[in-house]
This record gives C-alpha cells, sequence and structure tokens, in this order.
C-alpha cells in the first residue's frame, strides 16, 4: 500500500498538478491538507471520473483536509470532537478543519492532519498551535484506544523535528515550526507510540518536503521538512520506502510544498 501525503495549497488551484502527478504515481491514498474550498465547491467530480474515492473537510480560503483514496474508507471521521466528544475545547478547534481520519483496507488507520503553523513566536497563533498539539495528544491516545492498532499519521506538521530537519538551523531556538516547545509538544504526540518512518530510509540531511516562495529557495534547497509519516510499531516494520518527490515543486505556479509517499507492505495484516 502507498500513501502520500501533500499540502497542495489550494486544490483548485493545484487540481491538474495533482491529477497529473497521481496519473504517474500508483497511489492506494493521497492525503491533502490545505485545500482551501468548502465541501461543495471541492473538484471531486475529476477525482470520481478517474475511480477514485473522496472525502473532504473543508473551510473557504483556509485549512481543509480531504482523502483520495482508491478503496472505499471506512469510518471517516472529521475533527477533534468525533473522537473526544464535544467540549468547549473540541468546539474551539474543530471551527478550523484541519483534521480527517479513516480506515482502509486491510484494517490501517489514516489520520490526516494540517498542524497549525503558529505565525511567530509568543503570538496569540503560536500559543493556539501548543494548544492545539496538546489537544492531539489526547486523540491519538483515544485513537489507539478504539482501535485498529496499525495506525499511520501523516501531513503537514509545520514542525521540523531535529536540526537536520532546516537548511539552516543557527538561530532556529526562535523560529516558528522549530522552536523546542513546538518539538517537545510533537514529541510527546509520537511517545504515544508511532516513528517518524522517513529516518527509517534517510539519516542525511538536506532532504525537505517545504520551500518559501522567496529567495529561490527552492533552486537553492534552502527548505524544511515538515511533512511526515509517522507510524506504530507495526507498520514501521513492513514500511518499504519513505520517499519525497520533488517533481511538482519544479512546475510553474506549484505549491510550497511536495508529496511524500510511503509504501508499506500489508500482506498478512
Amino acid at each position: 500500500m502507498k500513501v502520500a501525503t501533500w499540502n497542495v495549497n489550494s486544490i483548485r488551484t493545484r487540481i491538474d498538478h495533482v491529477l497529473d502527478w497521481l496519473y504517474t504515481q500508483p497511489i492506494d491514498v493521497l492525503c491533502l491538507q490545505e485545500t482551501k474550498v468548502i465541501d461543495d465547491d471541492f473538484p471531486r467530480t475529476q477525482f470520481i471520473d478517474e475511480g477514485y474515492q473522496v472525502y473532504i473537510s473543508g473551510q473557504k480560503a483556509y485549512n481543509g483536509v480531504a482523502f483520495i483514496s482508491r478503496q472505499p474508507m471506512q469510518n471517516v471521521c472529521f475533527g477533534f470532537s468525533s473522537i473526544l466528544g464535544e467540549n468547549g475545547a473540541t468546539q474551539r478547534f474543530d471551527q478550523q478543519k484541519r483534521i480527517i481520519t479513516g480506515i482502509v483496507a486491510p484494517g490501517v488507520r489514516i489520520l490526516n492532519l494540517y498542524v497549525p503553523n503558529g505565525s511567530e513566536v509568543d503570538t496569540d497563533k503560536y500559543h493556539y498551535k501548543l494548544e492545539w498539539l496538546a489537544l492531539l495528544q489526547d486523540y491519538v491516545q483515544q485513537l489507539l484506544k478504539q482501535g485498529p492498532q496499525h495506525l499511520l499519521i501523516c501531513g503537514d506538521f509545520n514542525i521540523a523535528l531535529e536540526d537536520r530537519d532546516i537548511h539552516d538551523p543557527q538561530g532556529r531556538e526562535g523560529h516558528v515550526m522549530s522552536t523546542e516547545p513546538e518539538r517537545e509538544a510533537l514529541r510527546q504526540v509520537l511517545g504515544l507510540g508511532v516513528k517518524d518512518v522517513f529516518r527509517k530510509f534517510t539519516e542525511e540531511g538536506g532532504q525537505f518536503s517545504w520551500w518559501n516562495y522567496r529567495a529561490a529557495s527552492f533552486p537553492r534547497n534552502r527548505g524544511w521538512r515538515i511533512d511526515h509519516h509517522y507510524l506504530t510499531s507495526d507498520l514501521y516494520q513492513r514500511a518499504l520506502s519513505c520517499t519525497i518527490d520533488p517533481s511538482p515543486r519544479r512546475l510553474p505556479k506549484p505549491s510550497d510544498h511536495t508529496p511524500v509517499i510511503v509504501e508499506i507492505d500489508t500482506q498478512g495484516l
């Protein structure tokens, strides 16, 4: 099974990029973030015509997540409240469409996330991000209790977990997406029993999934690795590869992110 994550930075703007990429890639589930469109305006027909199932949680101009799946998915849920129940915290954070989860045969749960960016350190948006990540820890813990235990968490995390995930880590302690509180909040989630599968196959730095549009960042490879796949230990052991495909970033008017693909041997699960 191949699962890809891709922040497309507007699905209607990049629809041709996504479809053309899928023509060349045998992807079973594509997890999209930052679709930037309400559900009624999502270009679902163009995917359905190509044989895909479409599951979306959208929002006008901002946020938005979606699954584009070759197989029907089961128990598709949206937001924190679908798992943690409705309360003040879940209702507050679910105003932004950032979470979708579902189960795909043979019993693998996929959690697709668009983690808040945080804007600048010590702003309201930064503290919102840390609170969001704290609630994510409760959410993932509950998912693991519910099952299935085969869990794949992917998406745009807006966090470079290690210095080798940044082209130039100097001064990173004061830069949003790499501060210690952000990293520690993500480590708390990973501590529930999921691992960074990209690092199973690639130890060296210089491997990035996001490049700023400014200052010729992509040609100079001045990027960050902030799009991740995290797997429970059973899936981690079965992972065959995890790669970053920079080719869509070379296209005219691309997303500032590029796809990250994991392949897992699910035979016998």
